[in-house]
């Protein structure tokens, strides 16, 4: 890889573009595409494997029978943020963080976002909606809202709903979730957007406690941002 490709590849990743480097393995020759953009014309068998590639995020290689290519993608780093500094986040960030997630918790109560209750997790204890204004989510953010509060959760969803993030979720019942859509609805949101909130949040699995409830968030996340398992 020249110079110049490992700079472009570097502040790719930096500013949180999905990156792909197609490598010909014959030649030597490269083509690095930034958000979906290649500079020059790569081969076409190798342009179709990229979606494929950055789906499963895992480099592959493409066998023409001529040629051979190397396809590397580079994603952004998953990142996980968490709305309320509460029992079920105690759980979840550590979690999330085994599973490769740069986890941000996220609460202006700052009696509950303390350093004593989420030892080694980075905390933020401006209003969520301010932060995910400045550091929009995108393609490799999932956003969960906790607090059951919606002073603190609303305005973060507002922000999430209208951007990029591959999971949003929400605590709260059934009866909680109606109220909280037509909340959204009357600040402006379609049903659309709404439509992205997993409510209640996590996977049915009959959990109680905060730890399960964490669990069930956790294997959602990672069900939206992998897929199903193929039986084939």
């Amino acid at each position: 890889m020249n110079r110049e490709t490992l700079t472009r590849l570097r502040r790719a990743q930096e500013d949180r573009i999905a990156a792909t480097l197609i490598t010909d393995l014959t030649s030597g020759k490269q083509w690095l595409g930034i958000d979906g953009e290649f500079d020059g014309t790569p081969p076409e068998a190798a342009a179709a494997a990229v979606e494929t590639a950055m789906i499963k995020d895992k480099g592959q290689i493409v066998d023409t029978g001529d040629a051979r290519y190397f396809i590397q993608p580079f994603n952004p780093p998953k990142r996980m943020l968490i709305v309320g500094a509460v029992h079920i986040s105690q759980a979840l960030a550590p979690m999330a963080t085994i599973a490769g997630f740069d986890v941000t918790v996220i609460d202006p109560r700052t009696a509950w976002a303390t350093d004593d209750r989420f030892p080694g997790v980075t905390l933020d204890q401006r209003w969520p909606d301010e932060v995910l204004e400045e550091v929009p989510p995108d393609r490799g953010t999932a956003v969960v809202t906790l607090t059951h509060d919606p002073k603190i959760d609303d305005p973060a969803l507002e922000v999430a709903l209208r951007s990029d993030a591959f999971y949003i979720g929400s605590l709260g019942s059934k009866k909680t979730h109606a109220k909280r859509v037509e909340r959204l609805k009357e600040a402006g949101l379609t049903d659309l957007q709404i439509g992205k909130i997993h409510a209640p949040v996590g996977l049915d699995l009959g959990s109680v406690s905060p730890a399960e409830i964490a669990v069930a968030t956790l294997a959602q996340v990672t069900l939206a941002l992998r897929g199903p398992r193929r039986k084939d």
